[in-house]
């Protein structure tokens, strides 16, 4: 047993909390976390009430489901009033959008070119079914905070703007923005700020951005609750914002017109503190965060050096900031990337290596993202350097390792 593992307070390995399919190395719990057992059993407990009598269940769901959002909030340290429940960061996202598209005039959207793909686009959208426009911010990758900064009020300054939408840790390059800062630059502007903290909840300490006009963020990533689970925390009270889906609850005021979901399965949100609670009692909070530093300090050190040996120059992209449990490596070869080629690499290289990990591009450039989480053991990381980076260099059309005779 790799002696390197994080464990529980009674001395198991952590990655006993979970059922991950063995004997793949899972280094990319940033696309769509996993959960842990006991969460799921949680879940499944709601799951069977709701299915043995559906007529009490949903008859009872508004009511309770407030106790549900203050157990989130309490969490997350954000008054109840200001949370709502929703199915993921990009429902959130819409939902802003929505209230945007209904106010009279054009809405004119800033982004940078570091956003998530599904949120950029609905600010694309939102711009262009208002008359406005979407102008995009270009933020080189080893782009300090400062720098962000500058190139932010720069912009800000040459071009209308109605609605900043900046994420807190980025997805396909793995850093994180100075959002507080840059919320209160946007402000100084007369913008609107839209934070997309998707991966944030778990990742960091104090998630939210009370600066912010509204703050989003995925529960089912680094805090491992059930998919389905994000929050909407709006800190400006002038936004009226309601449910992508209207019911029964639309003549409510916020946040309990959100209460109201109609069908849906919601079981997911009922086991959401859970998760938390679970591996705070489990593994402690802190620790989790330490041990993905470390594990991801071994990455830097071991799948770098795995990465040059098949001759990639600089393996480890200089994102600028470093978000706590993600690190991002250029891959092998010379090839120009685009979003599908990348991903197309993901299925392949898990089924060929039986090492799990992202792939992402930025402006052509290929980069594999790795994540840790308290099921990683340096037996993963070193597992990945030694016998998945050629095979990776070979599937890439870099230079295979070159091995010695025995």
């Amino acid at each position: 047993m790799d002696e390197n593992a994080l464990r529980t307070r009674d001395g198991r390995a952590a990655g006993e909390l979970w059922d991950l399919e063995q004997p793949y190395r899972h280094l990319n719990h940033g696309s769509f976390g996993a959960v842990p057992r006991a969460v799921l059993e949680e879940q499944a407990r709601h799951r069977y009430a709701m299915e043995s009598n559906p007529v009490r269940w949903f008859s009872t769901l508004a009511e309770r489901l407030p106790s549900v959002r203050e157990e989130v909030a309490a969490r997350l340290q954000v008054a109840p009033s200001d949370l709502v429940l929703v199915t993921n960061a990009s429902a959130g996202a819409s939902v802003v959008y929505r209230h945007l598209a209904q106010r009279r005039g054009p809405v004119n959207v800033v982004l940078t070119d570091h956003g998530y793909g599904a949120v950029s686009m609905g600010a694309e959208r939102l711009a262009r079914e208002t008359d406005g426009s979407c102008s995009v911010v270009p933020v080189p990758l080893d782009a300090t905070d400062a720098d962000v900064l500058e190139l932010l009020a720069a912009h800000l300054a040459t071009h209308p703007t109605g609605l900043l939408v900046i994420d807190q840790i980025t997805s396909a390059t793995a850093r994180r923005f100075p959002v507080e800062e840059a919320t209160r630059l946007a402000h100084e502007h007369g913008s609107l700020v839209l934070v997309d903290g998707a991966h944030a909840p778990g990742a960091l300490e104090d998630p939210v951005v009370p600066e912010a006009d509204v703050w989003i963020g995925n529960l089912h990533k680094f805090w491992s609750a059930p998919r389905g689970t994000a929050v909407l925390v709006r800190n400006n009270p002038d936004l009226d914002l309601y449910p992508l889906v209207d019911s029964w609850g639309g003549h409510l005021d916020y946040p309990e017109r959100f209460d109201h979901q109609g069908t849906a399965d919601v079981t997911a949100w009922f086991a959401a503190s859970i998760a938390y609670d679970h591996l705070e009692n489990e593994l402690g909070w802190d620790r989790i965060r330490e041990h993905a530093t470390a594990m991801m300090t071994l990455a830097e050190q071991e799948i770098g050096a795995a990465l040059a040996a098949v001759g990639v120059d600089e393996p480890l992209v200089d994102v600028g900031h470093i978000a706590v449990p993600m690190r991002l490596f250029r891959l092998p070869g010379n090839r120009v990337w685009d979003h599908d080629s990348v991903d197309a690499l993901r299925l392949p290289f898990m089924e060929a290596t039986h090492c799990v990990a992202a792939f992402t591009e930025f402006h052509g450039e290929g980069c594999m993202r790795l994540s840790a989480a308290p099921y990683t053991t340096a037996d993963d990381i070193i597992e990945m350097a030694s016998r998945a980076i050629p095979t990776l260099a070979t599937m890439t059309g870099g230079r295979p390792l070159e091995r010695t005779a025995s």
